[in-house]
């Protein structure tokens, strides 16, 4: 008989346990147009699967500005994505309940996110499930993000779980990427849009509402 506690099931933050693409967009509109920056939904596009470093320095190249460091400017997108985070309601239906079903089946729980470290506490916090998770992990400390299986490594070992018997929820195609790539199964999270799919996921997931639970333990049996 397997035991659970040396199976884990890892979530990515944005998109998967908190709608905040919206708030991410906002916060970066606001933060680099009033740098001279013209935001075009086309590059806007592209930055959605980048670390705040990366999407700093890509509109830094596009529409390089004066006086203000790289890090200030990313700083600013951040403290204003919390704010958003705190004022907004952006959550996504079902997740608490859905993680709580996991951690009774005995499965750690990690987080693993391309978002800034000081982003976490924030949404967790907003949604009352610090207490559910094993670990956090921010791409902030790897070299490269998402699609990069680095984040996905790192936690599995700060879980002390095989990347084997590791159940990864994703949104995006980077995001799936980077846990196949480290050896992991992988569900695609849709929030109900059914028209999203991802040919690399071993399966989907449109709402937390619905039962899935069983189908992430027939892939950690």
């Amino acid at each position: 008989m397997n035991r659970k506690d040396n199976k884990a099931v890892i979530f990515d933050m944005d998109g998967v346990i908190i709608d905040t693409e919206n708030i991410w967009k906002q916060a970066e509109e606001e933060v680099f147009s009033s740098l001279g920056v013209k935001v075009s939904e086309a590059y806007t596009k592209i930055t959605q699967s980048m670390t705040t470093a990366e999407v700093t320095q890509f509109w830094y190249e596009k529409f390089p500005w004066q006086q203000t460091s790289l890090q200030e400017v990313e700083q600013r997108v951040v403290s204003r994505v919390v704010e958003l985070i705190q004022s907004e309601t952006c959550l996504i239906k079902g997740v608490k309940v859905f993680i709580e079903r996991l951690k009774s089946e005995n499965y750690k729980i990690g987080l693993a996110t391309n978002s800034p470290y000081a982003i976490i506490p924030i949404v967790l916090e907003k949604l009352k499930i610090t207490h559910l998770f094993d670990t956090i992990s921010s791409a902030e400390f790897e070299k490269n993000g998402k699609p990069d299986p680095a984040i996905y490594i790192t936690t599995a070992k700060k879980l002390g779980v095989k990347p084997k018997n590791c159940f990864v929820i994703e949104d995006s195609y980077s995001g799936m990427l980077a846990a196949k790539n480290a050896g992991m199964s992988v569900a695609a999270f849709t929030n109900g849009n059914r028209n999203v799919t991802f040919e690399i996921a071993d399966c989907s997931i449109n709402s937390f509402e619905e039962d899935k639970v069983t189908i992430i333990i027939q892939f950690l049996r």
